[in-house]
């Protein structure tokens, strides 16, 4: 008979030796967040990402997703990178330079996509030759799968009024994912933790540049710039472009304010190193990339998924926020709209209507 205690804590050492940070093991029975969630869908909070309501009610009930499922592995991994300096000083700094284009400190380094499943994959090979035959699925951001739910049941941490899973030893900055398993490890889960560790602060709501945290606890991703800059395929309302400042590639300003990421962990693994090329340059060096540089520049990088149209729409509305800044030298602001006028008869309808809007930034009223 399985000693379901004794295995629980063979997969936890595995996972640990694979560069996972936390795991945990819980039942599949979420149906406590199926309300919520489809009030959600109700309000259309979820933009055009209709893969959000395509599957129902698969996200909400992981056996309809994976019939046969009896218990979920559900880890997480560090992701922020190496560094001797201050980070979250470094990232406010980049924010404060209009001139400088800044991508989520998580899309740096290699696409935590593959770096996850391929551990999480060795993770279930682990369990399999121990529990020969076993059915079970793995799934990193890449399924109909309540992650955050899922994490906090099993005992990583608590929801944040942002939305995002919270934990004690780490703050916010790491990934999650998950294995769907046909065998019950899961009789005796931890008890979730309060989502009262936020208490009364609400820094994360305050500091939303576009006020996309509606309330505690639910995100209208329609205003949310990781949805603008990553999901959402067409044009950016414009009154939504000032607010997005120099953020080309996702926002990370809610992880930032948090205070539990003061306790924050940088990563054992090298995927997650954040490539030079990515960290800290100039929105028009990013600017001159053509579309095989943007390519090449990419490889390996969840990045490259929005593809070259999408990244020249979000370098256009960072550089039209670049000229609405009057604390820019004469020759920036010269060197921004020479740089956007040799692109002026872009083919892309998305690029151009986006491109013309920046070049009228220039005699806009700073923000």
């Amino acid at each position: 008979m399985l000693d379901q205690t004794a295995f629980v804590e063979k997969i936890r050492a595995f996972g640990f030796s694979l560069g996972f940070s936390q795991i945990g093991i819980t039942t599949a029975d979420i149906s406590e967040a199926e309300p919520a969630f489809l009030a959600w869908l109700e309000k259309g909070f979820n933009g055009e990402m209709a893969f959000m309501s395509k599957h129902g009610t698969k996200r909400t009930r992981p056996a309809e997703l994976l019939p046969g499922t009896l218990s979920i592995v559900s880890a997480s991994m560090n992701y922020l990178p190496n560094s001797d300096e201050s980070w979250i000083d470094r990232e406010w700094e980049s924010l404060n330079q209009p001139e400088q284009g800044v991508i989520s400190v998580y899309a740096r380094g290699r696409d935590y996509h593959k770096v996850l499943r391929q551990r999480l994959q060795e993770l279930a090979n682990f369990m399999e030759r121990e529990l020969n035959p076993l059915g079970y699925r793995v799934f990193t951001d890449s399924a109909p799968v309540m992650e955050v739910e899922l994490a906090k049941k099993a005992g990583l941490g608590w929801r944040g009024k942002n939305t995002l899973l919270l934990n004690r030893d780490g703050g916010s900055m790491f990934f999650l994912g998950e294995i769907y398993l046909s065998v019950d490890l899961a009789s005796k889960p931890p008890p979730p933790e309060s989502d009262s560790h936020c208490g009364s602060c609400t820094a994360c709501i305050d500091i939303c540049p576009t006020q996309a945290i509606v309330q505690p606890y639910l995100l209208d991703a329609r205003r949310c710039i990781s949805y603008l800059t990553i999901e959402h395929p067409g044009s950016i309302d414009v009154s939504l472009r000032p607010l997005m400042g120099n953020r080309i590639y996702g926002c990370d300003d809610c992880q930032l304010i948090c205070p539990w990421n003061k306790f924050a962990k940088r990563t054992p693994l090298p995927d997650f190193d954040a490539k030079t090329h990515l960290t800290h340059q100039s929105l028009l060096t990013y600017w001159t990339w053509n579309e095989e540089q943007f390519l090449r520049h990419t490889e390996g990088s969840p990045i490259r998924r929005i593809g070259f149209e999408r990244w020249l729409r979000n370098l256009c509305i960072a550089l039209g926020n670049a000229l609405r800044d009057n604390k820019l030298s004469t020759q920036t602001h010269q060197d921004i709209r020479a740089a956007l006028s040799k692109r002026s008869s872009h083919p892309s309808p998305l690029v151009q209507e986006h491109l013309n809007w920046a070049l009228q930034q220039s005699t806009a009223t700073p923000a």
